[in-house]
This record gives structure tokens, C-alpha cells and sequence, in this order.
């Protein structure tokens, strides 16, 4: 199947939105090929405000109409608990938060960016996707994540090239709570290393320290800023470390 006969199956629909390389295409895509598209964007305390502006600047660029909902995760004891199936449970909310506005809009179908390359197996929130039906135009046109880049790169999408971002919890070890001020350290620091120009980067917390995972050949950038790292950094985590099984 072609996304063009998908959106002739499905001509009115609203999209997840996040603002990422996925999401973006798969937006592309439907103000493309649907007749009637509304894109949704979650935001909650997972979610840093580069991501939101982000997805801001998408829809305007592509003309589609945004809109947001505000998501209390700590609302939810099964996602602050931080179990291993968190994503399960924080999808649930979220799909039935836009669901819920969606339908009130008009929009009975809904829409996400899970791709051809996404292992089912090691994404609990691919159960909550089938559990709700929402629908995965990317993955049931077999495109991987290699091709939506390359389709983003000749849509003239300035997300084709953005580093994979997972959310702010998943620097969280699985078993350990969820906090705000935790949630808040991670996106301080990994804020400030967006502004010395480190991309495609992880800054894990272990107890109260910080890891920085990211490529080797960022890692010699690391230790030329060495010390404002640790001056920034220490505001918010005991210890600094560098994860030497960096990613070539």
C-alpha cells in the first residue's frame, strides 16, 4: 500500500504529533494526500519545549492546523511508579487524551508515527496503540525509518536529519519514581549541551549522578568544556560521568 491509497481509505483524520522525523512525514504526507487533517500535540511534564516548538514550527511551515493537550502524568500512579511497561500506560493516556478531542472535532480516526523499523517487542506503547486502533499509516506502507528520512530530506523538511528523542522519563531507570525535580534536572542539562552544540546525546541519571551518553566523536567536545559542564551540571546532580561505550 501506498500512503496516497491510505488516505484515500482515510480521508479525515487527526495525527499524533510530536514534532520528530516520524511524525513530521506522516503529517506531510496527509496534508498531502487527505482531505481533512488536524494534527495534536501532547504536552506534559515529558516533554521538553524544544519538541513544542518544534512541532509549532511544523504546522505553520505546512499550513496545518495545531492543536495542544495539556497532560497531568503525575496524575497516574501507574506511570509516576515508573514501571518497566510505563510507556504502556503513559500512551494509554495519552491516545485517549487526543481521542477524546478528536472526536469532539470531528476526527474519528486517528493517526501515528510508529515506522516499519520500530520493534513491536521492545515497545510496550505499541500495545496500547492496537488496544485504542489507532492506526500506523508509516508502518502499513513498510517504510523504515532510513526511507522517511530520505522522503523528509526531498519533502524540504528541516526534520529530516533531527537525532531520535525519547522523552524525558526514559532517562529515568525503570523501578525508580518519577519526580518533577528530576524531570526538570534532565531537561536543564540536556538543554545546556544543545547550546554547546552536542547533538544525538543521553544524559541518564544514576542515584544522584549524571551520565552523558552520546557519540565518540563528540566525546574529546566534552573534555574541552569540561569545566563549565561540571559548573552547570552540579546545580542539579551530585556526580558527573561519561559513558566511554560510546556509539562510533
Amino acid at each position: 500500500m501506498k500512503l496516497a491509497d491510505f488516505f484515500i481509505e482515510h480521508p479525515k483524520v487527526a495525527v499524533a504529533f510530536s514534532g520528530g522525523v516520524d511524525s513530521t512525514y506522516l503529517l506531510y504526507a496527509a496534508g498531502r494526500y487527505a482531505k481533512d487533517v488536524q494534527a495534536y500535540y501532547v504536552q506534559s511534564a515529558f516533554q521538553p519545549q524544544f519538541e513544542r516548538d518544534d512541532a509549532l514550527r511544523v504546522s505553520k511551515e505546512l499550513g496545518i492546523s495545531m492543536k495542544t493537550i495539556c497532560l497531568d502524568v503525575f496524575a497516574d500512579e501507574n506511570i509516576v511508579s515508573n514501571p518497566h511497561d510505563r510507556c504502556y500506560y503513559c500512551k494509554k493516556q495519552l491516545f485517549a487524551a487526543i481521542i477524546k478531542q478528536a472526536k469532539t472535532d470531528g476526527f474519528p480516526v486517528l493517526l501515528d508515527g510508529t515506522n516499519a523499523s520500530d520493534d513491536a517487542d521492545n515497545r510496550p506503547g505499541m500495545k496500547a496503540l492496537d488496544e485504542m486502533s489507532v492506526l500506523s499509516p508509516l508502518r502499513l506502507c513498510n517504510l523504515t525509518k532510513a526511507e522517511i528520512r530520505r522522503l523528509s530530506q526531498e519533502a524540504g523538511l528541516f526534520t529530516w536529519n533531527k537525532p531520535a528523542y525519547a522523552c524525558l522519563a526514559t532517562r529515568i531507570p525503570a523501578g525508580e519514581p518519577i519526580t518533577e525535580e528530576k524531570l526538570n534536572a534532565t531537561e536543564a542539562a540536556e538543554t545546556y549541551l544543545f547550546s554547546l552544540g552536542f547533538s544525538d546525546f543521553r544524559v541518564q541519571r544514576i542515584g544522584d549522578a549524571a551520565k552523558i551518553h552520546l557519540p565518540a566523536a563528540q566525546a574529546e567536545k566534552v573534555l574541552e568544556n569540561r569545566k563549565n559542564i561540571l559548573a552547570e551540571f552540579k546545580q542539579y546532580y551530585s556526580a558527573v560521568l561519561l559513558d566511554l561505550e560510546t556509539k562510533e
